[in-house]
């Protein structure tokens, strides 16, 4: 007999389940239920990876339906209607005869099929319209109960361990890029780093971070993101290019998320090669803006104030302070937004950028992230990951200095 490494506690599932059917009526107040199909979705949803579709009714029992797995999927979830299926074609009799009928009007998960797959499913399921549900999982999942802020706490807890305790003992002006990159790995996987980092956005990738050494930090990036890298190759633009040496007088940026139990944190941390006295002005100037919107960022993370107010200000203080050009990344590389919500995955809703209008509401975990490219220099910044609270943001990825750390 084999057991569950976790059980996820059936109150939360009741929870996410209720969020989810008060979201449905906001968002697709015609649809009777919700079908997902991603197994990021199906997991946050039914606490196992499952390979299949579930079903969740406005009204009744949710129906885990499982292409394979089907034993372990009964072992670590707390439903209790998991049935086998092998086609598209079975879902009507299979919700049925559980108890909770497809509704004539359903919502889905749209980001969880391929456009193939997806075409596959309404062809099989004619009688039924479905309407987007994505906006319901992003919003549901942006809020974390009391279980995942307890994981995500540890896991920012290990994070600000990892890359300002142990990392700068590890490190030294020499190294190329690719050799941080393990160094960054093996303080990750000694404190828990399962090795994976997820990424919500249909297509895109990551594996580790970013590491950039230099003016890899201006790189031209194909990523959603304001840092630079040359990366392992074109086509695998992560981690840290061999060819590329961190030499004295150079800023190191390592922009690399932490995983734990599914939940992830963002923290980027600036090294620099030499004594803190050879900081040249530009470079300490740059730095110390990015470290004063952060703090700003964080007084207002609280439930009155919106994402896209932040954003509206800091983009214009950056202009006030001569800053624009390098803020938030620089030439192509720039980026409309100052930071994400993060949670399953690392680019997680809401964003802090023009259009976020709605509050911020407690128990949202942002990643702030203000950063300063510096043409022949390199990329300088923070990022750090917050916890919405009433009284603003706390952060869960370390405290006190967020300066560049020396490496002499």
């Amino acid at each position: 007999m084999f057991e569950a490494i976790e059980v996820m506690p059936a109150g939360e599932l009741v929870r996410r389940h209720a969020a989810c059917r008060s979201l449905l009526a906001r968002f697709a107040p015609d649809a009777g239920g919700l079908a997902v199909f991603s197994r990021l979705a199906i997991y946050y949803l039914t606490g196992t990876f499952g390979n299949g579709v579930l079903w969740l009714p406005v009204e009744g029992e949710p129906v885990l339906m499982v292409r394979k797995g089907m034993e372990r999927a009964r072992m670590e979830s707390p439903l209790s209607r998991v049935v086998p299926f092998r086609s598209y074609s079975d879902i009507p009799g299979l919700c049925r005869e559980a108890g909770s009928p497809l509704t004539e009007v359903a919502a889905a998960e749209m980001n969880g099929l391929s456009w193939s797959l997806s075409g596959l499913l309404t062809s099989k399921l004619k009688d039924v319209r479905f309407v987007p549900g994505d906006m319901v999982l992003a919003r549901a999942q942006a809020v974390k109960s009391p279980w995942e802020l307890n994981k995500t706490r540890l896991c920012g807890a290990r994070h600000a361990k990892a890359l300002t305790e142990l990392l700068p003992g590890r490190i030294r002006p020499g190294m190329s890029e690719r050799e941080v990159s393990h160094s960054v790995w093996e303080v990750f996987f000694e404190l828990g780093h399962p090795g994976m980092l997820r990424m919500g956005a249909h297509g895109e990738e990551i594996f580790l971070g970013h590491v950039a050494a230099g003016d890899s930090g201006n790189y031209p990036s194909v990523f959603n993101g304001p840092l630079g890298l040359r990366g392992e190759h074109p086509a695998i633009p992560f981690m840290g290019y061999a060819g590329q040496v961190w030499r004295k007088g150079q800023p190191l940026s390592v922009d690399c998320g932490f995983a734990l139990e599914g939940y992830n944190t963002d923290k980027t941390q600036v090294y620099w090669a030499g004594p803190r006295s050879s900081v040249p002005d530009e470079v300490a100037s740059a730095h110390a803006f990015c470290m004063d919107v952060q703090a700003w960022t964080a007084e207002r993370l609280k439930p009155e104030v919106s994402p896209a107010e932040i954003w509206a200000h800091c983009s214009d203080w950056a202009v006030r302070e001569g800053f624009d050009a390098g803020f938030m990344g620089l030439g192509g590389n720039k980026v409309p937004f100052l930071g994400h919500g993060i949670g399953l995955v690392i680019d997680a809703w809401p964003v802090l950028a023009k259009g976020f209008d709605e509050p911020f509401e407690e128990g949202m975990v942002m990643a702030v992230e203000p950063k300063m490219g510096i043409a022949g220099v390199g990329m300088v910044g923070v990022e750090n990951t917050f916890e919405v609270t009433a009284s603003g943001g706390v952060c869960l990825t370390g405290g006190g200095s967020f300066d560049m750390i020396a490496v002499e």
